[in-house]
């Protein structure tokens, strides 16, 4: 084994939005940050995600304030945040002026780290991103890592040797970490054990990291397998916000490792500290029916079909509303069908919806494909990226016609118009103050003007009752 692992915390993103939906509010957590800001942690994942979408549509909060707020109670500490690429943190694609304003505007506001990936390992869609982070890296005069990330999936086309040439190309491109994102918590040891030692040989001197989830119990094997192959970087979670749908727990991973004279950077007292913190505010959100027992479970199905745990979720919910749980294993069986046919996607979103989507309308129609999604259809047509494998070319005539093609349909915007910017400010009125309000209306419309609204109200509110009391 190596002589140190460093840890990314993941409890104020992805643990939190894997077990409990994203729910958790900045007045939960704002008390431990001063101490988590001691902790020696490589970096906190505190941003990004579904966080954005979170804060605006369930919590009330700003998500530029929140992470201000943050920063403030944690200088010493890097802030890290998950980025889409070209889709940012909603479901679609932006211009490439919308995606550099947006990167700008993280960096302004405090992030040191930005995860980036794409849905379909297509790295067009995250060079805008990463040109944007070299850009505002110099503005600001502050070093932001820019961490090129994979969507890690299995299949026939995802072998070794393809995931090494990912990394390979996201070097060239100029990030300075690599990331392997195993969302469906999927990774075997023995996948580990080949993938990092591939991916060290052929970049000795990148630092490499794993993201996984211990949705189907293959967690803690998989990363120890990783960390004897040289990892470099792995994200866990304190330990009573870990494990299920989760990451690894932190103070588990450092008591190991730690046996094994490896130096993790961590300050014991300081993680235990946090864990207590955590404690009741987890014991709280059981209490409400938020944290749910079954995300804290472990689920080895996923390593048969694949599929991650919310996206199971998802589908269970779906065909519960519609009365057909009767059909639930036919459209488990279906998923990995419609996957091939869509030439193999990593299951992540927004493609994990839109397969489970589809492999449940062909099994409650009784016929494959006689209904097709708008977003399958735009998937076929080049909107999403390249497919990582062939797609089934009956089903691309039956979408294109016979003999069409997909175009090239990264979005662009070459002539820099402004015109989204300009045309939210306008609608927006004088609900915006400042440039992120605008870019939260941007990437959620309806949310942000909604959290807008609320927000003047309430100030005119408090105004009027001061100058009633005077």
């Amino acid at each position: 084994m190596g002589k140190q692992v460093r840890i990314t915390e993941t409890v104020l993103r992805d643990a939190n939005q894997s077990l409990m939906a994203t729910r958790l509010p900045y007045a939960d957590f704002e008390d431990i940050l001063e101490t988590m800001d001691k902790a020696g942690y490589y970096s906190v994942e505190c941003w990004g995600g579904a966080t954005f979408d979170s804060c605006l549509r369930y919590l009330g909060e700003d998500p530029w304030e929140r992470l201000r707020n943050i920063r403030k109670h944690m200088p010493n500490t890097k802030l890290q945040m998950l980025l889409r690429g070209q889709n940012l943190l909603g479901y679609k694609h932006y211009h490439d002026d919308v995606v550099e304003k947006f990167v700008e505007l993280a960096i302004k506001n405090g992030i040191d780290i930005i995860r980036i990936f794409d849905a379909l390992n297509d790295f067009r869609n995250i060079e805008t991103a990463l040109k944007a982070v070299k850009t505002y890296s110099k503005k600001y005069n502050r070093h932001v890592i820019a961490s090129g990330c994979i969507s890690y999936t299995q299949s026939p086309v995802h072998t070794v040797e393809k995931y090494v040439e990912m990394c390979k190309k996201l070097v060239a491109m100029g990030f300075e970490t690599v990331c392997l994102k195993d969302m469906a918590g999927t990774m075997s040891p023995f996948e580990a054990e080949h993938l990092i030692k591939g991916i060290k040989a052929a970049l000795p001197d990148v630092p490499v990291i794993l993201h996984t989830h211990c949705t189907t119990g293959m967690a803690y094997m998989t990363i120890t397998k990783a960390i004897e192959s040289g990892v470099d970087v792995i994200d866990c979670a304190t330990s009573c916000f870990s494990n299920g749908t989760s990451q690894p727990a932190t103070e588990s991973m450092y008591y190991a490792l730690s046996q094994y004279g490896i130096d993790c950077g961590l300050n014991e007292k300081v993680i235990n500290q946090v864990n207590d913190y955590f404690k009741p505010i987890k014991q709280k959100y059981i209490d409400k029916g938020t944290l749910s027992p079954k995300s804290m479970g472990t689920d080895a199905q996923a390593l048969v079909y694949k599929v991650p745990g919310g996206m199971l979720s998802n589908m269970i919910a779906n065909l519960t509303d519609m009365g057909a749980m009767d059909k639930f294993d036919a459209a488990l069986a279906e998923i990995p069908a419609v996957r091939k046919d869509l030439g193999y996607p990593p299951l992540v979103t927004p493609l994990s919806q839109m397969v489970g989507n589809q492999a449940v309308t062909n099994v409650l129609v009784g016929e494959r494909y006689k209904n097709i999604s708008n977003e399958v259809k735009n998937y076929f047509r080049g909107e999403y990226g390249i497919a990582p494998a062939p797609v089934s070319q009956e089903l691309q005539d039956k979408i294109l016609g016979a003999g069409n093609k997909p175009t090239d349909c990264r979005i662009e915007d070459s002539k820099r118009t402004g015109a989204d910017f300009a045309k939210a400010k306008e609608e927006l009125g004088d609900l915006a103050r400042s440039e992120e309000d605008v870019m939260s209306y941007i990437c959620y419309p309806k949310q942000a003007k909604e959290f807008l609204e609320k927000r003047k109200a309430k100030e005119e509110n408090i105004v009027t009752y001061t100058i009633e009391a005077i």
